[in-house]
Parts: structure tokens; C-alpha cells; sequence
């Protein structure tokens, strides 16, 4: 049933520091907002639009992980405007978008995500990073009957073991990213493996498909070690230590953040990575590389995103737009931000209406451009083929970057329809 929205207030302010997002919620509106280089080329001014605007309720762990959510939003943000300035969603309406904290925790996403759809009238739910986060706020859409497009949690329960009719996923999950990296690891010489990877559902996903898929490329290969940090809080001292005592030939790391900049510096000082390569889920994203500047490991084998060097002219627009608005270069979450919103207006105008149903019968198989290329979000298990950017970690003028990456379409790295249908459960 198609919600009524209350009379909306928009802010005259969108970007507020990360520590006040845990109170706060934002309404945004392109006439919130500055406008960037693409509205310029409205179709029709902003503001003037003949139908009920269309709300979008976008949950966030704003203050959980600011470095890749900040530039996440700003990335919704640039999108927002665009769609917008080009004349809304269905050709009338206007969409807007209210914004929540769920301050790392899945009670919490839950509760904001009941308050978004009771009180706040969102049509459509989006965002999440955290994969334990991603999947509460599935499990909440399935049982409220709210299209969630999930931006960020890379589980793959989230499309297939705990998939449903409400859910819908942008990133390349654990599966993909796994195999993307396998195809490279089983290139190495490497016996003995050891693994790395925070203790809850995403990290756990990502070693178990690694292990999976490198054993069948690799049957002579195998796991002598493995360390479980708390996310956040990783011991790089005993860590290290444990994993350079099972002496493996090459490691898998799925540390990221501030676990990741510890786990490089102290394995770089106790020389853990001396003769041993790398592999490592995320660490191309300049989230995590260009903070640790030019202590940024090198030689690694990585999933990422080097901006810099991708020069189709979508991409180049992308930059171009994303620099001039924000004043900075754009980093892995911006991308993910923006085609997120791209997305779900796209959804919406294809469905021809804000109700749930038709909205979610626009999702599966909606094709979309992006500045990565065409992305498809497959009807068969709800996830989309964006692809990853696979490459060496390198330090090049006192930071991180990748070089020798190419782009691994997502539609290559994903079971076949029918193998992906009977992974999910029974509608």
C-alpha cells in the first residue's frame, strides 16, 4: 500500500560531522542542496514537480565506519541532486531521502528502519554496510513487505541462503570478490595458506568461499592457520606472531579499517610479508590506502578501486562531478553511494509508481549505466553484476594506489540463474 508523507522540512544542511548522525535524521531534497555541474542540465527546474514526492528511507553506520560511509552518502548525495534536476522519478515526483544512523548495531538499524516506514512514510528502504546490519534490515523489509536495496554488506545469506522477494544487493558479495581473488591466487606457487578476517558474518563468509574456491582451482593446496580478530579491535602483536609461527607460504586478509592499517604495520615490522604474498579482500580502496600514505603495503593482490586510472567517459564524469561538489576525489563508498540512489530511482521509474510491489517487480532485472558500466540486478537471487577492480597494491608519489588492475565483470563470478534460485528459499 502506497504510504501518505507528511509534509516534509528540508534541511538546509546535509553534511553534518559523523559524531552527530547517532541522534539525528536528515531530509534531503535537491532544493536541500547546492547544486552540482549535472544540474546545470535539468530537464526541469528543481522544486517544481506535479506529484507527491517519493521518500527513500537510507540507513547507514555513519559513525561505526566513517571512512568509507561519509564518502558513501556524499556519493547519494551527488546522485540525489542529479535525479532531481533531471525531473524526479516518474516523471513527476520528486524523490527525497531520509537518512539514519544505526550506529553499528542491528537492533538498532531495525528500530530506525521501523521508524522510517511508521513515521517517516519511506517507500523504499536502502543502504546498510555492515553484513550482520545488512541482514536484519532484509529479514525487517521481508517481513514488512518494503523494498530494501542493500548498498554495501557483502554476505552472500543476503541474496541466497536468507534471499527474499524484498531484498536486493549492488556490491560484488564475498562469492564474487573471493573467486575474483582465487583466480589469481591459484597462480602462485603457494602451498600452505593462512587467513586473516574479522569474526562475524562477512569475514567468515569471505574465508570459507576462498578456502571453497581456491581447494577446487588448487587441490594441493592447504589451510595451516587461521586468525579471528574482533572487528575493531585486533591484537597485531599476537596476531602476527601466531601467523608467522605456522610458517605459510602466502596469506588471505580480510581486515579492513584501522584493523587493516595495524595488521600492515605490524606485519611489516616483524617481517611477516618478507618472501610471502598477500591476498587480500578490499584493501585497493583508497579508504584504506591513503591513510596509511606511504607505509601502504606493496605487492599485494587486491580487490579495489583505483579511480585515478579509470578513464571511460562515464567514470570521468562521474570524477569530474564528485570532485567539483565535494572538493575531493571520490573513494570506493562514493561510487557505491551513487549508483545506490541511481538504482533506486531508476526502480521507481520503471515500476511507474512508489508502491512496494511494482517497485520490487522493477528491481529484478533492471538494468542500469554507471559509471563502472552496465549493472544488472539479476531476477533470479536479487544480486547485481557490478563488477570489482582486481590489481597490485603499489606506493606511487607517497601513497597507495593499485597498478596492473583490470575490471572483473560480476556477471562472470556468479552462479548460473537456476544454481542461484536453489540456493534461496522457497517465496
Amino acid at each position: 500500500m502506497k504510504h501518505r508523507h507528511p509534509t516534509a522540512s528540508p534541511l538546509a544542511k546535509v553534511l553534518r560531522p559523523a559524531a552527530l548522525f547517532a541522534a539525528m535524521s536528515v531530509a534531503v531534497s535537491a532544493a536541500a542542496l547546492t547544486a552540482g555541474p549535472a544540474a546545470a542540465q535539468s530537464a526541469k527546474e528543481p522544486g517544481k514537480f506535479s506529484g507527491a514526492p517519493v521518500r527513500v528511507g537510507e540507513i547507514n553506520s555513519y559513525t561505526g565506519l566513517p571512512a568509507f560511509t561519509i564518502p558513501y552518502r556524499q556519493g547519494w548525495q551527488l546522485a540525489l541532486e542529479e535525479i532531481n534536476a533531471a525531473g524526479g522519478v516518474i516523471g513527476c515526483c520528486e524523490l527525497q531521502v531520509v537518512s539514519r544512523d544505526d550506529a553499528g548495531k542491528p537492533d538498532d538499524a531495525v528500530r530506525v528502519a521501523q521508524e522510517l516506514v511508521t513515521n517517516e512514510a519511506v517507500d523504499v528502504l536502502a543502504g546498510t554496510y555492515f553484513s550482520h546490519i545488512g541482514l536484519a534490515v532484509a529479514d525487517f523489509a521481508a517481513r514488512n513487505k518494503v523494498p530494501f536495496v542493500a548498498a554495501e554488506p557483502l554476505t552472500d545469506a543476503i541474496t541466497w541462503s536468507k534471499g527474499n522477494r524484498y531484498t536486493f544487493r549492488l556490491r560484488p558479495s564475498t562469492y564474487m570478490q573471493a573467486a575474483m581473488l582465487v583466480e589469481e591466487a591459484a597462480k602462485l606457487p603457494a602451498k600452505r595458506w593462512a587467513t586473516v578476517a574479522p569474526n562475524y558474518e562477512y569475514g567468515q563468509s569471505a574465508v570459507s568461499w576462498f578456502k571453497q574456491l581456491l581447494k577446487e582451482k588448487r587441490p594441493d593446496v592447504e589451510f595451516v592457520a587461521e586468525q579471528w580478530p574482533v572487528q575493531g579491535k585486533l591484537e597485531a602483536g599476537p596476531t602476527v606472531q601466531a601467523l608467522a609461527a605456522a610458517k605459510p607460504d602466502a596469506i588471505f586478509n580480510v581486515t579492513f579499517g584501522a584493523d587493516l592499517a595495524k595488521f600492515v604495520r605490524e606485519g611489516e615490522g616483524r617481517g611477516l610479508f618478507r618472501n610471502r604474498k598477500v591476498v587480500s579482500l578490499l584493501t585497493g580502496e583508497p579508504e584504506y590506502l591513503e591513510p596509511m600514505k606511504d607505509e601502504a603495503p606493496e605487492g599485494w593482490i587486491v580487490t579495489g578501486y583505483p579511480w585515478e586510472q579509470i578513464d571511460t567517459p562515464a567514470h570521468k564524469a562521474f570524477v569530474a562531478a564528485y570532485s567539483a561538489r565535494f572538493k575531493e576525489t571520490p573513494k570506493a563508498g562514493s561510487i557505491v553511494g551513487y549508483i545506490t540512489m541511481k538504482a533506486v530511482a531508476a526502480a521507481i521509474t520503471k515500476a511507474k509508481s512508489a508502491n512496494a510491489e511494482p517497485i520490487v517487480d522493477a528491481l529484478a532485472g533492471l538494468t542500469i549505466d554507471s559509471p563502472v558500466g552496465p549493472v544488472t540486478f539479476r531476477a533470479s537471487d536479487h544480486q547485481a553484476t557490478m563488477g570489482a577492480y582486481v590489481g597490485i597494491t603499489t606506493v606511487k608519489d607517497g601513497r597507495g594506489t593499485m597498478k596492473d588492475w583490470r575490471y572483473a565483470d560480476g556477471a562472470n563470478y556468479l552462479p548460473p540463474d537456476d544454481a542461484a534460485r536453489k540456493m534461496r528459499p522457497a517465496e
